[in-house]
Protein backbone atom coordinates (compact mmCIF):
# COMPACT_ATOMS: atom_id res chain seq x y z
CA UNK A 1 0.00 0.00 0.00
CA UNK A 2 1.38 3.39 -0.95
CA UNK A 3 0.46 6.73 0.57
CA UNK A 4 -0.31 9.54 -1.86
CA UNK A 5 0.88 13.09 -1.28
CA UNK A 6 -1.46 16.02 -1.94
CA UNK A 7 0.22 19.34 -2.71
CA UNK A 8 -1.89 22.39 -1.83
CA UNK A 9 -1.16 25.94 -2.92
CA UNK A 10 -0.88 28.58 -0.19
CA UNK A 11 -3.88 30.39 -1.67
CA UNK A 12 -6.11 27.33 -1.14
CA UNK A 13 -6.64 28.12 2.55
CA UNK A 14 -8.15 31.50 1.68
CA UNK A 15 -10.46 29.93 -0.92
CA UNK A 16 -11.57 27.18 1.43
CA UNK A 17 -12.63 29.75 4.04
CA UNK A 18 -15.00 31.26 1.47
CA UNK A 19 -16.56 28.01 0.22
CA UNK A 20 -19.74 26.42 1.62
CA UNK A 21 -19.37 24.09 4.60
CA UNK A 22 -20.55 21.00 2.71
CA UNK A 23 -17.86 21.56 0.05
CA UNK A 24 -15.18 21.85 2.74
CA UNK A 25 -16.41 18.59 4.30
CA UNK A 26 -16.32 16.83 0.92
CA UNK A 27 -12.81 18.19 0.32
CA UNK A 28 -11.56 16.82 3.65
CA UNK A 29 -13.13 13.43 2.85
CA UNK A 30 -11.63 13.53 -0.65
CA UNK A 31 -8.16 14.25 0.79
CA UNK A 32 -8.38 11.36 3.24
CA UNK A 33 -9.45 8.90 0.54
CA UNK A 34 -6.73 10.02 -1.88
CA UNK A 35 -3.97 9.95 0.75
CA UNK A 36 -4.86 6.39 1.76
CA UNK A 37 -6.03 4.78 -1.50
CA UNK A 38 -5.18 7.11 -4.36
CA UNK A 39 -7.46 7.46 -7.40
CA UNK A 40 -8.58 3.83 -7.07
CA UNK A 41 -10.30 4.71 -3.78
CA UNK A 42 -12.20 7.54 -5.46
CA UNK A 43 -13.51 5.23 -8.17
CA UNK A 44 -15.38 3.26 -5.49
CA UNK A 45 -17.40 6.38 -4.58
CA UNK A 46 -19.60 7.55 -7.47
CA UNK A 47 -20.17 11.05 -6.10
CA UNK A 48 -16.60 12.21 -6.78
CA UNK A 49 -16.64 11.39 -10.53
CA UNK A 50 -12.86 11.16 -10.60
CA UNK A 51 -11.27 11.23 -14.06
CA UNK A 52 -7.89 11.75 -15.64
CA UNK A 53 -7.50 14.85 -17.80
CA UNK A 54 -6.27 15.01 -21.38
CA UNK A 55 -4.43 17.42 -23.64
CA UNK A 56 -2.07 19.87 -21.95
CA UNK A 57 -3.43 18.71 -18.56
CA UNK A 58 -2.47 15.07 -19.19
CA UNK A 59 -1.14 13.50 -15.99
CA UNK A 60 -3.51 15.47 -13.77
CA UNK A 61 -6.87 14.37 -12.37
CA UNK A 62 -10.20 16.06 -11.70
CA UNK A 63 -12.77 15.09 -9.05
CA UNK A 64 -16.18 16.58 -8.34
CA UNK A 65 -16.89 17.80 -4.80
CA UNK A 66 -20.35 19.08 -5.78
CA UNK A 67 -22.05 20.14 -9.00
CA UNK A 68 -20.20 23.49 -8.90
CA UNK A 69 -16.92 22.59 -7.14
CA UNK A 70 -14.09 20.47 -8.52
CA UNK A 71 -10.64 19.62 -7.29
Amino acid sequence: MSIWLILEKKSLDKRLRKCPKHVLEHYELWKRIVELNGPQGLKRIKGFHDESLQGEWRGYRSSRLSKQWRV
